[in-house]
């Protein structure tokens, strides 16, 4: 998800692809002028006969979006001070397009260009945000940090659709702003996701859990079938795949949509197929195939490995492991306790990393690129051993768990401070 500088992402964003538009070598205007600032503020600047050619984008309202607001509420332990969980703010954004003009025809030929290309760009990828981040122009005072908005990595796309301002609206609208009417085109942006950086707690996993499932129509997939105790699997394990119609599976697509991974290729292979379920061995590729949650398939290939049809896909967290060698380690520093861990596979930093210590929950210190050993700072931290789970995107790392104990008790990873 984003953070603050991701409303300012999206105007930087469409003020750039506007400017193409308008100054591309065979643009029938000379040079047209693409601003995001107050209409009243663009008015001090065009008054008079000979006004500039002039496009301005003006975000006048923002609201919460109504498919996210009920996700993750705010929440409090039972101490009434500790956050268990920071719900993401997601955002709407109201915008009004506005053209400027001399002569005749100028504003509405302005006006077409713009609104043709925001019908023709409905979602904006997310390659084409990084590009325009990356190359905004001097004159944004911004430019040099809103590459670092995290607008092109939030799990949403950025969607553009018109809206509806009756003219009662629209001239209330105009009369708050203290400016003359010009011609003007509204829409709306959604969704705009900012995650709250806010240190929180988090439960402890549960040891033992009863499941059961029905079958259905076949070639499918019921459910993965985790490790004993585990509420993910790590790279290497051996996973079972049940469900129904299964005989003669070949390969095991694995997809992780928001990191652009998507296996095959290379092909996973079935390691046993029956009618009832499949199994295959999670690639072990640190640099290749990050943690977090996937979508598995069963592939169903032909002699040549050409695929002839597939299951619906379920999902599959992978989960992060905390290696033991080199040791986790803590020192103190002015700020508290610093963390430093090793890792597999790598995370990278348009995930979502944070540690776990006992039920205390810090995010990663800021990384530039992909890296095993993430550092955290946690405040000052009490002498102690503490259970350590590394979450990345939502899946945390394994922890060992002696079920001969009665109760059973976890037995590590510990990080002593």
């Amino acid at each position: 998800m984003g953070n603050a500088l991701a409303i300012a992402g999206v105007t930087a964003t469409l003020q750039y692809f506007l400017s193409l538009v308008y100054n591309h070598p065979n643009s029938v205007f000379g040079g047209v002028t693409v601003s995001s600032v107050s209409p009243d503020l663009v008015q001090g600047t065009t008054g008079g006969a000979n006004v500039s050619l002039r496009v301005n984008v003006f975000l006048h309202q923002v609201t919460h979006n109504a498919s996210w607001r009920n996700v993750g509420f705010p929440a409090l332990s039972s101490d009434g001070a500790t956050l268990l969980q920071s719900a993401p703010l997601a955002l709407d954004l109201h915008y009004l397009l506005t053209v400027y003009g001399a002569e005749d025809t100028q504003a509405e030929a302005l006006l077409g260009l713009a609104v043709l290309m925001l019908h023709e760009n409905p979602v904006l990828p997310r390659s084409q945000i990084r590009d325009a981040l990356a190359n905004l122009p001097s004159t944004n005072p911004l430019a040099s940090v809103l590459g670092s908005s995290g607008l092109a990595d939030q799990v949403e796309m950025i969607k553009i659709t018109p809206s509806t301002l009756g003219r009662e609206e629209m001239a209330w609208l105009w009369t708050a702003l203290k400016a003359d009417y010009r011609p003007t085109y509204p829409f709306q942006v959604s969704v705009v996701l900012i995650e709250p950086q806010a240190a929180t707690a988090s439960a402890l996993p549960v040891l033992s859990r009863n499941l059961g499932v029905q079958a259905g129509p076949s070639p499918e997939i019921f459910a993965a079938t985790l490790p004993t105790g585990r509420t993910a699997v790590s790279p290497g394990d051996t996973v079972t795949l049940t469900g129904a119609g299964l005989a003669g599976a070949k390969q095991i697509a694995l997809v992780y949509q928001r990191m652009g991974v998507k296996l095959p290729p290379p092909a996973i292979p079935v390691v046993t197929a029956t009618d009832t379920s499949v199994s295959f061995v999670v690639p072990d590729d640190p640099v290749n195939v990050p943690a977090g949650v996937y979508s598995v398939a069963v592939l169903f290939t032909d002699s040549t490995g050409a695929v002839l049809s597939s299951t619906a896909p379920v999902p599959l967290p992978l989960g992060p492991v905390i290696l033991p060698a080199p040791a986790p380690k803590a020192t103190t520093n002015a700020t508290g306790t610093l963390v430093t861990l090793t890792c597999k596979p790598q995370v990278r930093p348009t995930q979502n990393v944070s540690l776990i210590f006992g039920s205390h929950s810090v995010p990663a210190v800021a990384f530039a690129g992909p890296t095993a050993t993430p550092t955290f700072q946690f405040p000052v931290l009490t002498t102690g051993k503490y259970l350590a789970r590394l979450s990345v995107d939502g899946v945390e790392s394994p922890i060992a768990v002696n079920w001969n104990a009665n109760p059973p008790v976890f037995t590590g990873p510990f990080v002593t401070v």
